[in-house]
């Protein structure tokens, strides 16, 4: 596939533009790989390209793995630079830490008319670096968030447990699971000492066009389906113009992707691997895929209807 590379020096921002070549106006951001141009995001241009979408994969930088004081203003110049393409339709992806990336981008940028969250928080949370420290590969960094704008990180809730605590806890909550990772407890317990405050809101009000939620109920990392249903109420209770659409399994992991995407994100490999990351893949294989061909089926008709 033709791409054209950007880096932050000289775009603004670290990403790369693939062209469907279909002449269509409409584009899509995407935060579904550790790099703009590794396997993942190719996978998901792929998946974009069979609806006909342009597509502009972007991630924080080359090989950081973290998220910390991501500038917003990337995103803004991603969008000026679809509209410098003859892009009228610009929608925006993420998942995991990006779903709440995503969710926080459509809330101050109007231009994004389609945004689909996966497995996102209704809260910034404090930045933090994966790689090695003192025998751990994920910590929080004070005094950072995951995100920042004109300069300054945007409020955040800061994690009870701090380095080298924070990992520690993690991989004490994981042993004997059956899971990689199981990191709700961090959340759970830094929102139930109370640092959770309103300024940390996404304000998913503020976002204009088509809005979709999608999450699990069996997601290790965090409690997605909590955050998502609070979504659901701030929406009911304040004013917003965009027509949201709230998605929530039983069974579906972390990996909450449509099947046809999680096919070309994981290959042949996709279900083994599955069960090896998650013992509710192992133990709920049919249901989980039922919930990947409904978020097929669902974001499908999204996609086109926002065309």
């Amino acid at each position: 596939m033709d791409k054209i590379h950007f880096d932050v020096e000289t775009a603004g921002f670290y990403g790369a533009y693939w062209d469907c070549g279909k002449g269509t106006d409409a584009g899509m951001i995407t935060m579904l790989g550790d790099d703009p141009e590794d396997y993942m995001a190719r996978g998901a241009v792929k998946w974009l390209h069979t609806y006909g979408v342009n597509v502009l994969t972007m991630s924080p930088a080359k090989k950081d793995y973290g998220h910390h004081n991501y500038p917003l203003e990337r995103i803004e110049k991603a969008i000026a630079y679809l509209r410098s393409r003859g892009m009228k339709k610009i929608g925006i992806v993420g998942a995991s830490t990006t779903g709440m990336l995503a969710l926080t981008a459509a809330s101050y940028y109007s231009d994004i008319t389609l945004t689909l969250a996966l497995t996102p928080s209704d809260f910034i949370w404090q930045g933090f670096r994966q790689g090695k420290r003192d025998g751990c590969r994920e910590w929080p960094i004070e005094g950072e968030s995951t995100i920042s704008k004109d300069g300054k990180p945007l409020p955040y809730m800061r994690f009870v447990y701090q380095h080298p605590d924070y990992w520690h806890k993690m991989q004490e909550s994981t042993k004997g699971t059956g899971n990689y990772l199981c990191s709700r407890i961090i959340f759970d317990d830094s929102e139930a000492a109370g640092l959770l405050k309103e300024d940390m809101m996404i304000k998913v009000e503020n976002i204009k066009g088509k809005l979709v939620l999608i999450g699990a109920e069996d997601d290790t990392l965090w409690d997605t389906a909590k955050y998502i249903r609070r979504m659901d109420e701030r929406l009911k209770s304040k004013p917003h113009e965009c027509s949201y659409e709230v998605h929530i399994y039983k069974y579906g992991t972390h990996y909450v992707f449509p099947e046809s995407l999680f096919k070309k994100l994981l290959s042949f490999a996709a279900e083994p691997l599955l069960k090896m990351l998650f013992r509710s893949a192992k133990e709920h294989p049919d249901e989980c895929r039922q919930a990947r061909i409904d978020i097929e089926k669902n974001i499908s008709r999204v996609i086109n209807e926002w065309k």
